[in-house]
């Protein structure tokens, strides 16, 4: 016990020399008006021509609310501009103008002056010793390479049928801005699907990761030969795993088992990543047609397989 606590203290005596040394405690970052947050908001925007607070939020873990102050004060000050997607009207671009990209240039350089002024007391030997000591802390306390997490697709159970409803809700409404009309609609599909369900001809499918709810997808009775794959959907934090891709072949499989003739979907034109994995399985969009709802204008889409 004792041996851990020295290294305890040892960890949180190098972390006080350590934002001394870079000066974290000083009002202002670099001697600039900005604080330690507001700096890295700035640097990261500086890296990329544009991103979504979402993808910011992320990459610094940052709470979305205290983000959205930080990013309308930067705005007001003109430092940062917001513009929609010219993919999708409905998301938010963010980027730093021309002010924002002087502030950035300054504190660069202030920094990089900063860096050289550390390196310039120490001996080419003591700089390439405390470069190595850097970079071992980072791999040591880093994320570590994981490998591809299993990816586990089961039957519903009792409860994920609420999620299915929630999980539609919430990720529609903060990646499209689409209102609870849409939520509405889920919960209808849910409640026909649980009271009419044929699992001779209907079937539902859950994607787990690590234990918890990632995706899901149904197929429902249309007629006696046609299906109606419903409700596909992947949580974000999974996607790339190739969650959606997996969930559309089940429903294809069963289809066929069960003597369907044919696959039909309803989409919308804007849901880009489930149009490619619909088109990547042979599907072939049929009809579309511009309708305003779920507080938005939209493009509404079939799409057919003949099985």
């Amino acid at each position: 016990m004792e041996n851990g606590n020295s290294k305890i203290k040892a960890i949180r005596h190098f972390n006080r020399f350590y934002t001394r040394q870079i000066g974290l405690l000083n009002q202002g970052l670099l001697d600039s008006p900005y604080s330690l947050t507001e700096a890295r908001v700035i640097y990261e925007l500086a890296q990329k021509e544009t991103c979504t607070a979402t993808e910011l939020g992320s990459e610094l873990n940052l709470d979305m609310g205290y983000l959205s102050r930080l990013l309308a004060g930067f705005q007001k000050k003109g430092l940062v501009a917001k513009e929609p997607s010219p993919k999708d009207g409905r998301q938010i671009l963010l980027r730093l103008t021309s002010d924002g990209q002087a502030a950035f240039a300054v504190l660069n350089e202030r920094s990089s002056q900063e860096i050289n002024g550390m390196l310039h007391a120490l001996s080419m030997p003591e700089q390439t010793q405390l470069v190595k000591s850097m970079q071992a802390i980072e791999a040591l306390l880093g994320p570590r390479p994981q490998e591809r997490p299993a990816v586990v697709i089961r039957p519903p159970q009792p409860g994920d049928m609420g999620w299915v409803v929630s999980r539609h809700g919430a990720l529609y409404a903060q990646e499209y801005h689409w209102d609870m009309n849409f939520e509405g609609l889920v919960a209808g599909i849910v409640a026909e699907y649980l009271q009419n369900y044929n699992p001779q001809k209907e079937r539902g499918w859950i994607a787990e990761v690590a234990g918890e709810n990632a995706g899901c997808v149904f197929l429902v009775r249309k007629s006696e030969e046609v299906a109606k794959l419903r409700m596909l959907l992947v949580e974000p934090g999974a996607r790339g795993l190739g969650i959606g891709k997996r969930l559309v072949e089940e429903c294809i499989r069963f289809a066929r088992q069960s003597g369907y003739r044919k696959l039909t979907l309803w989409t919308n034109s804007c849901l880009l990543a489930a149009r490619h994995i619909y088109q990547q399985a042979g599907f072939q969009l049929t009809e579309s047609e511009a309708y305003h709802d779920f507080g938005q204008d939209l493009v509404s889409e079939t799409w057919d397989l003949d099985l």
